[in-house]
């Protein structure tokens, strides 16, 4: 029972700190479940999602990370662009 509380508090810990930097919480609480230590240690040495430079599809208009070589909504293979877009955290949140 022991190990079930110490597996489950590992992954939550590797959930949030993967949410923070913009990933899947349910990825990271399961990698950090699974293998505890390792999992929590790269999901904190992993990138921030966030803060990555983005790109716009040049067929649907979809914006998508730069490190993306096909576009998931309409199945474009994308180059390398010109021109970059700021990443998310640099935009800020969307004012109304």
């Amino acid at each position: 029972m022991g190990l079930v509380v110490i597996l489950f508090f590992f992954g939550l810990a590797g959930g949030i700190v993967g949410r923070i930097k913009g990933s899947s919480f349910v990825l990271w609480f399961l990698i950090s479940a699974a293998v505890p230590f390792v999992g929590l240690l790269t999901a904190i040495c992993y990138r921030w999602d966030n803060r990555e430079l983005r790109r716009q599809c040049p067929d649907c208009g979809r914006v998508l990370k730069l490190h993306d070589a096909v576009c998931m909504t309409c199945g474009a293979e994308l180059e390398f662009p010109e021109v970059a877009i700021a990443p998310e955290v640099a935009v800020g949140p969307p004012r109304a």
